[in-house]
């Protein structure tokens, strides 16, 4: 594409969803293998970061693509400051699953 010719909102649009960054990464610029290796990275504050942007921004069965439970409850104490208003949403599933038994308490 010549760099002098601007995308169009829809082309931009096409490419973040067609290119390799994952949708809800619309507004940086990082590729689903670098998103990826950041949900891996060995700070727990750093890692927390990531794991809590995808869990505000991705559809809840997406969550499930990128990181696991066991990752989400290891991590909770870092990730749990970083969630936003979509804390209270984490809080009631994983209290929930705990309340009938599906979670260790």
């Amino acid at each position: 594409m010549d760099p002098k010719v601007a995308q169009s909102p829809h082309s931009r649009y096409v490419d973040c969803i067609m290119g390799s960054r994952p949708w809800f990464l619309w507004d940086m610029q990082v590729t689903e293998a670098e998103f990826r290796e950041r949900l891996r990275d060995p700070d727990p504050d750093t890692r927390a970061q990531w794991q809590a942007r995808l869990m505000r921004e991705a559809r809840f069965r997406e969550v499930w693509g990128y990181v696991t439970l066991r990752e989400v409850l290891d991590n909770w104490e870092h990730i749990r400051r970083h969630l936003g208003r979509r804390r209270a949403y984490w809080e009631f599933l994983l209290n929930g699953w705990r309340d009938d038994g599906l979670l260790p308490t």
